[in-house]
C-alpha cells in the first residue's frame, strides 16, 4: 500500500507520525483489554526501567538479576526476551524501544558488589543494542570514563541515542552509526548532591524540540535548549520539589509523565521556565519508570531500598515484582 505521509518527510519520522496514529487506537482498545497489573519473572528482579513499541508491547529491563523481559499487557504474559549476561551486560537500568532501527536499547552497569548480577563481563558502565524482534545482539558501546553510570536513554528523531550519566554532570549522545559517545550537555546542577549519590535521571524530548531531564537525589527537572542539533541553554524549571523523580515520558506538547521513587506517577505541565507536577497516583512502592500506550500509563515498581539500602539488604521484597496499568483520562494527555 503507498504511503499517505509526503516523500519529503525522513522514514523516522514518517514512522513517528505512524505511531502516533497507531497510540490514538490503541486509546480505546489497550488497557480495557488487558489485566490492571502484571507479574514479573525473578525473585530478586529489582525492575528499573519500561519501554513500549507501537503496538504496544511492554520491555523492562531488570537490576538485579540482568536482562530484560517483554510483556504482552493484553494477555499479561511476561517471558525473559534478553538472557542476563548477554552482550557482556550486568544489571540493566534505562531501556528503550526504537520502532524505526528496530532496537532495543539498554544501559547496562556492573552493580554486582551491591548484589547485581556477576555472570556478564562488563567492567564499568555500557549501551547494549539487542534486536527489538528476536533480542539478538546488535552492539555494544562503552560510556566514556571516569566512573560513567548510564541511566536513562532517548532517540532522537535522526537516531542519534542520548543517554544521562547519573555518575557525572553529564548527558551523553551516540551519533546514528557512531561507535562512541560525545558530550552533548554539562551543568554543575546536574551533579550529585553527594558522593556514590544519583545525578542525572529521566529524559524525554518535548513537543517543543527542547531535552528534558531530571537530577533524582536533588529533585530537580531541567530544560536543555536544542539548537540545530547542539545544546543551548540548560534551565533549571521552577516548581515545588520533586521526591526522587525517575522516569520521564512525553506525554501532551507541553506535559510529560513521570514517576518519583517517593512513591507517585505525576502529569507534569510546563509553563514557560515553571512546571506543575499533578500527582494521578500515589502508593507505588518505589516506581522507577512509565511508559504510555494509548490511554494506560503503565508503570514498574521498583522496591529499590532493598537492593541498595545496606542496612535493608537482609529484608526479602514483597513478590511478585510488578508493573501496573493506570488508566488515562483524556485531559491527563493534553
Amino acid at each position: 500500500m503507498a504511503s499517505c505521509y509526503p516523500q519529503s518527510l525522513s522514514l523516522r519520522t514518517q514512522a513517528v507520525l505512524a505511531g502516533a496514529l497507531f497510540s490514538s487506537v490503541l486509546w480505546m482498545t489497550a488497557v480495557e483489554a488487558g489485566p490492571s497489573s502484571i507479574a514479573l519473572p525473578g525473585e530478586r528482579a529489582f525492575p528499573e526501567s519500561i519501554t513500549s513499541t507501537r503496538d504496544g508491547t511492554l520491555f523492562v529491563g531488570r537490576l538485579g538479576e540482568g536482562g530484560v523481559v517483554r510483556v504482552d499487557p493484553r494477555t499479561g504474559a511476561a517471558a525473559l526476551f534478553v538472557a542476563p549476561g548477554a552482550a557482556g551486560s550486568r544489571s540493566i537500568t534505562g531501556v528503550f524501544a526504537d520502532d524505526v532501527s528496530g532496537t532495543l536499547w539498554a544501559c547496562s552497569n556492573d552493580l554486582s558488589a551491591l548484589g547485581g548480577p556477576s555472570g556478564g563481563r562488563d567492567q564499568g558502565s555500557a549501551l547494549k543494542a539487542f534486536d527489538l524482534r528476536t533480542g539478538a545482539v546488535k552492539g555494544s558501546v562503552s560510556l566514556p570514563e571516569p566512573h560513567s553510570f548510564c541511566n536513562d536513554i532517548v532517540v532522537d528523531t535522526g537516531g542519534a541515542v542520548y543517554v544521562t550519566d547519573s555518575a557525572n554532570p553529564r548527558v551523553l549522545r551516540l551519533p546514528a552509526g557512531a561507535s562512541r559517545f560525545e558530550v552533548f550537555a554539562t551543568n554543575p546542577e546536574f551533579a550529585p548532591p553527594q558522593p556514590n549519590s544519583a545525578g542525572l535521571d529521566g529524559i524525554a524530548f518535548g513537543g517543543d524540540g527542547a531535552l528534558y531531564v531530571t537530577t533524582y537525589a536533588a529533585g530537580g527537572f531541567f530544560r536543555i535548549a536544542v539548537e540545530n542539533g547542539r545544546a543551548g541553554r540548560v534551565i533549571k524549571l521552577q516548581g515545588r520539589p520533586l521526591g526522587l523523580p525517575d522516569g520521564l515520558r512525553p506525554l501532551g506538547r507541553k506535559s510529560f509523565l513521570l514517576v518519583e521513587g517517593a512513591g507517585t506517577l505525576d502529569r507534569v505541565e510546563v509553563d514557560g521556565d515553571k512546571f506543575r507536577a499533578i500527582p494521578l497516583r500515589a502508593g507505588f512502592r518505589t516506581p522507577t519508570s512509565v511508559t504510555r500506550v494509548g490511554s494506560v500509563a503503565w508503570v514498574s515498581e521498583g522496591q529499590m531500598p532493598l537492593f541498595f539500602d545496606p542496612a535493608r539488604k537482609g529484608q526479602s521484597p514483597a513478590l511478585p515484582f510488578q508493573i501496573h496499568a493506570v488508566p488515562l483520562r483524556k485531559e491527563d494527555t493534553q
